[in-house]
C-alpha cells in the first residue's frame, strides 16, 4: 500500500528545463508514476525526444519550446497546462543555473540575472500555476544547490541565487500552507551536461569524487526518485523543506580552477 502513495494517476505536471538532465530524468519519474507532463525549455528536438519516452510509458506530454527567462513565457505554462492537460497539480521549478565566475569579473548585473533566472522565475510559474494548484492541492518542487549552503570559489552570483531560493521555498511553504506543498532538492554533484568539463577530465572528476564521502557523481535519476517524493502523496507531510541530494558533501572544494587572489584584495 505504500507504494500506492507515490503514484500520480490522473495528475498534471509542469517541468521546466525538461529536454535534458535533470529535467528530463524528473517529468519522466512523473510520467512514470502516472503523471501527465508539460515540458518546457529552449531547445525543442530535446523536449521532442523526452515526448516520445513519455508516450512510450503511456502518458500525454505536451511541448512548449521556450526562452524561459522570459517571466511572460514562463508564467505561461500554468495555463498551457490546463488548457492542453486539463487541469495542474505539480509544479517542478528546475530552469535554472549559472556559470562560475570570479568576484572582481562578477558585475551586479551578472548578479541579478543570476537572481532572476534562479529565482525569479519559480516564482512567476509558481504565482500564475497558485489558482489551479489550489483546487486540488498541489506540489511544488524547486532544484537548487548545495552551493546555497556551502562556499565554492567562484560561486558567488550561482550561489547566492540558489540560497535565496533555498530560503524562497521555505517563506512560500508557509504562506501557501495547507493547500499547497512548497519543498526543494539541494542537488550536489550529478552526471549533467552542466557537469561534463569535470565527468570528461580524469583529474577534474577524480577530485571530485574524493571529495565526496559516497565517492561518487550522482546520477540524474537519483534526483527524479526525490523530485517523485515531494511531488507524490508519499511527501503529504512534508513542506517547506530543503532535501540535500549530494552524496553526504558538506564542504567542498570547489574553486573550478579560478585564481586565489590573496594579497591582491
Amino acid at each position: 500500500m505504500v507504494l500506492e502513495k507515490f503514484r500520480l494517476d490522473g495528475k498534471v505536471a509542469v517541468v521546466t528545463g525538461a529536454g535534458r538532465g535533470i529535467g528530463a530524468a524528473s517529468a519522466l519519474a512523473l510520467a512514470e508514476a502516472g503523471a501527465d507532463v508539460l515540458l518546457s525549455a529552449r531547445t525543442e528536438d530535446q523536449l521532442q525526444g523526452v515526448a516520445k519516452q513519455i508516450a512510450d510509458l503511456g502518458r500525454r506530454a505536451l511541448v512548449v519550446a521556450a526562452d524561459l527567462n522570459d517571466l511572460e513565457a514562463v508564467a505561461g505554462l500554468a495555463e498551457r497546462a490546463v488548457e492542453g492537460l486539463g487541469r495542474l497539480d505539480v509544479v517542478v521549478n528546475n530552469v535554472g543555473g549559472t556559470l562560475p565566475r570570479e568576484f572582481k569579473k562578477t558585475s551586479t548585473r551578472f548578479l541579478e540575472e543570476a537572481f532572476h533566472f534562479n529565482v525569479s522565475t519559480a516564482h512567476a510559474l509558481t504565482r500564475a500555476a497558485l489558482p489551479h494548484l489550489l483546487r486540488e492541492g498541489g506540489s511544488v518542487v524547486n532544484i537548487s544547490s548545495v552551493m546555497g549552503r556551502v562556499p565554492g570559489r567562484g560561486f558567488v552570483a550561482y550561489g547566492t541565487a540558489k540560497a535565496a531560493l533555498t530560503h524562497w521555498t521555505r517563506l512560500t511553504a508557509l504562506d501557501l500552507s495547507p493547500r499547497v506543498r512548497v519543498n526543494a532538492i539541494a542537488v550536489g554533484s550529478i552526471a549533467t551536461s552542466a557537469l561534463q568539463i569535470v565527468t570528461d577530465t580524469d583529474e577534474l572528476r577524480e577530485a571530485m569524487e574524493a571529495s565526496t564521502p559516497l565517492k561518487r557523481i550522482g546520477d540524474p535519476d537519483e534526483i527524479a526518485a526525490t523530485v517523485l517524493f515531494l511531488a507524490s502523496p508519499a511527501s503529504g507531510y512534508v513542506t517547506g523543506k530543503v532535501f540535500e541530494v549530494d552524496g553526504g558533501l558538506e564542504q567542498p572544494s570547489l574553486d573550478m580552477g579560478l585564481p586565489d587572489l590573496g594579497d591582491s584584495l
